[in-house]
């Protein structure tokens, strides 16, 4: 098998509103859809993303500069297009929009591989499960008022969800505390509740948010300070008894090792555009697991359920419904469950009737 073509498509899906968390404002998710085709009919997808669709096309053509690293290559051979991509990449960094359009690259390798053999991605990585805990990510959200929160937190609760996350990032700690303390009592206590800082806090602002939202029993308090500063996640962590989550903005599996060696975080959060495809995210997850850490997978909730469903040391998948209308294939929450697909490849496939009206030049 060879692959004899790269090809990208540029797609911009608006949310339904526009939100607000401590350090973005979105309205809208553009995407570079990627498709690899092969001599054999079977073709592999993989994608990458930016808020509001700005520098998409850097994006593009970042991923259109590898495809000499990959046509007339066998798809098979994914680790050693991935070391040569990896390579080649030296002089530009290895983090950023370099990685991020390996990323789509390796995951439509893979994708490809699945389909190849009739088999979805977890089985050929070794499952462990067919189906994992996932929480409501895609509300909550900073800019919501009082009445939007709690009529939110009871639609998720209707939907099937049985845990949510809330933003957080007020200049007030007053106000994050009783947003965070409204949602807890409207979803009781039998929900998992996580709150999100999104990089908004100094550490001992969020120190003194943590130990004041310690009393709702939240699953985990997220990204509480910029993501470069892994010496104030480890004091934040260990000032506090809630779980500290992160990882979400570094890249490839180097970026996880410094956050372990910092103690920066008790679950990790690889995110498969940023942590390297999927062969990187299993390489990721497999040195959390060398160290008893958990991980929860980021936004991508399609291609980053073979992870979860083939990954002992994942406790769940975020679901961001940002990127459900490119799929063909629906996402059902049940009982704050997700299915793992037991489709060939990845198990989703873009809907092309979607990519149309997407579609941007």
């Amino acid at each position: 098998m060879k692959i004899t073509q790269l090809k990208t498509t540029a797609v911009e899906v608006p949310l339904a509103k526009p939100i607000k968390t401590a350090i973005h404002d979105i309205r809208s998710v553009g995407c570079i859809l990627v498709t690899l085709e092969t001599d054999q009919g079977i073709s592999g997808e993989g994608y990458v993303f930016t808020m509001n669709a700005e520098r998409l096309k850097v994006f593009d053509e970042m991923i259109k500069s590898l495809a000499h690293q990959v046509v007339g290559r066998d798809p098979h051979f994914v680790e050693a297009i991935w070391r040569d991509i990896f390579t080649e990449l030296n002089p530009i960094g290895h983090k950023g929009i370099s990685i991020s359009a390996l990323s789509a690259v390796d995951t439509a390798c893979w994708d490809i591989i699945g389909k190849a053999v009739d088999k979805p991605l977890h089985h050929l990585f070794g499952a462990c499960r067919d189906k994992i805990k996932t929480y409501a990510s895609g509300g909550l959200w900073l800019s919501y008022s009082m009445d939007e929160l709690l009529s939110e937190a009871q639609a998720f609760i209707d939907q099937g969800f049985r845990a949510m996350k809330i933003r957080v990032g007020n200049a007030r700690i007053d106000d994050d505390v009783e947003r965070v303390r409204a949602v807890r009592s409207a979803i009781g206590p039998d929900i998992e509740l996580m709150a999100d800082a999104n990089q908004a806090f100094s550490p001992k602002h969020a120190i003194r948010l943590g130990r004041q939202l310690e009393e709702f029993n939240l699953f985990w308090f997220e990204e509480p300070v910029p993501a470069h500063d892994l010496t104030g996640h480890a004091d934040v962590r260990a000032a506090l008894d809630i779980p500290i989550a992160s990882g979400e903005t570094e890249f490839t599996r180097y970026g996880m090792k410094d956050m372990i060696e910092a103690a920066a975080c008790d679950i990790l959060m690889p995110d498969l555009q940023r942590i390297g495809g999927l062969s990187e995210f299993r390489k990721a997850a497999a040195l959390a697991a060398a160290h008893d850490i958990p991980v929860s997978s980021h936004i991508f909730t399609e291609h980053s359920l073979c992870i979860a469903g083939s990954a002992a040391n994942c406790i769940s998948a975020e679901h961001m419904p940002w990127f459900a209308p490119l799929f063909n294939e629906p996402l059902d929450v049940e009982d704050g469950m997700l299915d793992i697909p037991d489709r060939p490849g990845t198990g989703f496939t873009f809907n092309n009737d979607a990519v149309k009206r997407f579609r941007i030049e």
